[in-house]
This record gives C-alpha cells, structure tokens and sequence, in this order.
C-alpha cells in the first residue's frame, strides 16, 4: 500500500478525532520518520508490511481515544516541541495564557521565576526562551518527570533554566522569586470529566485534587508568601468554575491587585495577585 492509499483509509477509520487527517499524516510521519511535507511530496512511495502492521496498532489506540501525544511521544507548546511522557499531562493550548501574563511581569533583566508542577516544563522553558536573562526553575514531585524537563531543556539548547525534584516547595532551597507560576492539579475527584475522551489516560496525580480540586491551590497560595520578594506576583491556572474561590483564597491571605483571566474559549483560566507589602 502507498502513502496516498493509507491516509485516505485512515482518514476514513479515524472518524471520531477531531482532525482525521492531521492525525493520520502525524501517525505516519512517526512511523516512518520522515515530515508531513515529505509525505505530501512522495505520496506514491510504498509502506512495508512491518510498518504497515505498526501503523495498525496505532490507528486502533487512537481510535479508542488515546491522544496522539502520547502515541508519538512529542507535543508543541509555545511553538516548542516536547517530548512527552505518560507520567506527565499533555500541555494544553489554554495553558499558554500563563505564559502571556507572566511576560508581563518579567522584564528583560534579571528576574528569578518558579514553575510548580512543571511537567513536561513547558511553562518554565516557554518563559525561558522568551526572557534569556532570568533564572527559572521548575519543580516536580516524579523523578522520571523531572528527568523528561531535563531532556526537553537540553534537546532545545536552553540553559537558563533548571529542574528540581520536590513536592511544591518542601525540597527547595532558600530563596526569593519574582515570580511563581503553577498549573497544579484543580480537577475535584469524582469528575465526570476524568472518564471522557483523552483525559483518561492522563496521570491522576497531575489532574486531581481534594477539597473540590482547590486543596494544591490552597497550599500554594499559602506558602508562596514565604518565597516570594516583595511585589513578586503569583499566577495560577485552574478550573473554570473556581476563579471566584482562588480570588478569594488570595484575598485572604492577603494579596494585592487580584484579576482574573479568561482563556481562548472565554472561560475564567488564570488568576493572579501581587505579595504583600
């Protein structure tokens, strides 16, 4: 079978993705290593029977709704491509909103930045590559997590930035930030929505928290004080139901100038205090 025969089957057999041919030449060019383009370009090369059967394999995970970052083992971020893993969320597009706000923050001098929950790091590299001249420094609580960021730094050759194994804050060093940025766990336990579509093969540890998905916002709203300068700001991804509850939480703990900002789809997504005075 040619390249130009299996996406129009694939195409036909991916129906209930969202983009059936995206996926479809992405799957390919995984599998044969060669770039989208390429595969537009030499559509009558012929796909060996080896391949053929990888490809199959693939077509039957996504097709039951397993995302395709995690089949090809790469997603983008910030136009950056990382490598991800299962032990890691897949960066959404929502997430880049963080990304935006804190930029407004961080000027071109030198600023010290922490990511908490980092992930894949594609919030700290996204910053890092943005504002060469700051410090940041990502943290996550699973060793092969902060091994994944290490390697998605070092794959795009971007060194201001470091990855450090701790639970929030617990194995820190001293220090002082300008800023905290964090995308913690905000998905209440017994969510419908931890069953549908991709969701379900995410990690649970990076998605769900106790208290109605507010109990890692709490505990960062409250320990960020202890390190963050004076007029440092705190910036927060969360569930599109819990802006008012974060505004609050703040509130009380006595941050300055709270907002909140809305994502792409106009939900309420990311909200942010100043420290106090």
């Amino acid at each position: 079978m040619n390249i130009r025969d299996w996406l129009k089957k694939a195409i036909v057999t991916l129906y209930n993705s969202k983009n059936p041919k995206f996926d479809a030449e992405m799957l390919l060019s995984f599998n044969i290593g060669k770039s989208r383009t390429w595969l537009r370009a030499f559509d009558e090369q012929i796909i060996n029977d080896k391949q053929l059967a990888s490809l199959e394999q693939l077509l039957i995970r996504r097709l039951k709704g397993e995302p395709l970052a995690y089949l090809i083992g790469e997603c983008e971020f910030w136009s950056l491509p990382l490598n991800v893993t299962y032990d890691t969320i897949i960066p959404r597009l929502d997430t880049e909103i963080i990304v935006e706000q804190s930029l407004i923050y961080i000027s071109n001098s030198y600023f010290k930045v922490l990511d908490l929950g980092t992930g894949t790091g594609a919030i700290a590299l996204a910053i890092a590559t943005e504002r060469p001249n700051c410090e940041i420094i990502g943290v996550d609580f699973i060793p092969t997590v902060v091994e994944n960021a290490r390697k998605n730094a070092k794959k795009l050759n971007i060194y201001n930035v470091d990855f450090v194994l701790s639970y929030w804050f617990d194995n820190l060093s001293p220090n002082k930030f300008d800023l905290i940025v964090s995308n913690p766990p905000y998905i209440e336990p017994n969510s419908i929505y931890l069953k549908l579509g991709g969701l379900s093969f995410e990690p649970i540890s990076a998605l769900v928290s106790s208290e109605n998905g507010l109990s890692d916002l709490k505990i960062i709203i409250k320990n960020a004080l202890n390190w963050l300068n004076t007029n440092g700001w705190l910036l927060l991804e969360h569930g599109w139901k819990q802006g008012e509850a974060v505004r609050f939480m703040m509130y009380n703990y006595g941050y300055r100038n709270i907002n909140t900002i809305y994502d792409y789809e106009g939900n309420p997504r990311v909200t942010f205090g100043n420290a106090p005075k």
